[in-house]
């Protein structure tokens, strides 16, 4: 069994460091962005998310299988986090550029940058994903590799959240464009610098060589009952975190309202979005760090089940709480604990589909790493684009305003469009973690099927060794 060393897990923590820097203020903030700084109205913006993302998760499976055939020195994934990082900084950049054009040629700017974004983030995240697969053959150091991974995730989150507004606001101020496009700069940097280390720091320590044509990949994978549903669960998992997090910017400017402070120990601190979605991110961190010890306890399909369960109670009640200052602590409170939640999450889902490859190769003996880890990202994206999409279409059909001038005029939100701010940060979360448990119901990889998975796929690669 092959042993790993420390420095390769934090190399590789780096690389979904880097990642969840763009993935999050994408997820987060972009729909803020093309709906209030770039000037899209809100079905033309939902539109834009839903297509370019669409595309971005049917192109996963494409890298997925040109990363299955690819043959350097330095392995068949790791090579592309080298050639592939400097145009997803440069692509990080266009995207947040707001050009001095009529409507429509912005509208068409927005859908060509943010396709070159989607695509080169898939030429990169997908070989990084797939990874996970080839750097270690211990089912329960994979989720070691993949806890650290989301460890560093979080606090890259937690970095760019935290950061991005007072980023906007040194550069030219929240509702500026120029403000949000030297902020991208500055977080493209370093997102470049970080994907640098992770190709420098880690190593694929076993080779796996596909036997089959890509056709028969395809059809093991349509015949992959355990991938099958763990595909809906992660679609749940991310339309979850995107449907809350790309709320929460409208859900601060009109529900909170601006210059909102919390007083603690004396002190007072600005309560605005990127301090709650920060605090999240590190608790996020929280719970990766438990993921290992309570899968290793409960199992991984129990502990995905018990946290959905938490999380369908906490989202509900999360509608009751009062906008009070009272309010807005326990708003804190549950957020830090949902985060727990979905950080326990995170690292579960990525081992779990490390599972499925295992599974995969002995029972259909292909060895599809890359192809399984892009159908992870893949729903994702899809998680991402239906999330997005929702939450910008809802806005739209239930009244709310992003005309600038109206709102600088002093015209309020109607009451239709404050409650299914609301709903967005409560039952709509809640019923798709509900949706999780009963598919992942039937997900039929426990511990000690998994356990006998490994130990046969280790006699099956010692013999064509």
């Amino acid at each position: 069994m092959v042993r790993t060393k420390l420095i390769e897990k934090i190399g590789y923590g780096f690389g979904d460091m880097s990642s969840s820097m763009f993935w999050k203020i994408f997820s987060y903030y972009l729909p803020f962005f093309y709906s209030n700084i770039f000037g899209l109205n809100l079905v033309d913006a939902g539109v834009l998310v839903l297509v370019t993302r669409i595309w971005d998760a049917v192109s996963d499976p494409m890298m997925g299988i040109i990363a299955d055939r690819t043959n350097t020195k330095w392995g068949k994934y790791r090579p592309y986090l080298l050639w592939v990082a400097p145009f997803f900084s440069i692509c990080g950049i266009l995207l947040f550029t707001t050009p001095d054009w009529e409507y429509g040629a912005k509208l068409v700017w927005a859908y060509v940058t943010y396709i070159m974004m989607m695509t080169v983030y898939t030429g990169i995240n997908v070989p990084y994903g797939a990874m996970l697969g080839v750097m270690t053959d211990d089912p329960k150091e994979k989720t070691v590799f993949s806890s650290f991974r989301m460890f560093f995730a979080y606090g890259g989150s937690f970095i760019s959240l935290f950061l991005w507004e007072p980023l906007t606001n040194m550069f030219g101020g929240y509702n500026s464009a120029n403000g949000w496009f030297w902020a991208m700069v500055t977080i493209a940097a370093a997102c470049f610098v970080m994907f640098i280390i992770c190709f420098l720091l880690t190593k694929e320590h076993l080779k796996t060589v596909s036997t089959v044509s890509v056709g028969d990949d395809f059809a093991s994978l349509l015949k992959n009952k355990p991938w099958w549903l763990l595909i809906g669960a992660a679609l749940c998992s991310n339309l979850f975190n995107t449907v809350r997090g790309a709320t929460v910017a409208y859900f601060f400017v009109d529900i909170i309202g601006a210059d909102v402070y919390l007083s603690f120990m004396g002190m007072a601190f600005l309560f605005y979005a990127g301090l709650f979605l920060g605090i999240g991110e590190v608790s996020n961190m929280v719970g990766v760090a438990l993921c290992v010890p309570i899968a290793n306890k409960l199992g991984k399909k129990t502990t995905f089940i018990l946290v959905n369960a938490l999380l369908l109670v906490f989202s509900v009640l999360f509608f009751f709480i009062p906008v009070t200052p009272s309010g807005f602590w326990l708003m804190l409170i549950f957020q830090i604990i949902i985060s727990i939640l979905t950080g326990v999450m995170s690292p579960l889902i990525w081992s779990m589909y490390a599972d499925v490859s295992d599974y995969a190769e002995l029972e259909f003996r292909t060895a599809s790493t890359g192809l399984i880890f892009s159908s992870a990202s893949m729903a994702q994206k899809f998680g991402g684009a239906i999330g997005g999409a929702a939450v910008l279409w809802l806005l739209s059909g239930f009244g709310y305003i992003t005309d600038t001038a109206q709102v600088a005029a002093g015209v309020v939100q109607p009451e239709s469009a404050l409650m299914v701010l609301r709903w967005l940060m409560s039952f709509i979360p809640a019923a798709v973690a509900a949706l999780a448990v009963i598919v992942v119901w039937f997900y039929p990889l426990t511990t000690k099927r998994v356990d006998e998975i490994s130990e046969k796929l280790k006699t099956v690669r010692e013999i064509e060794e």
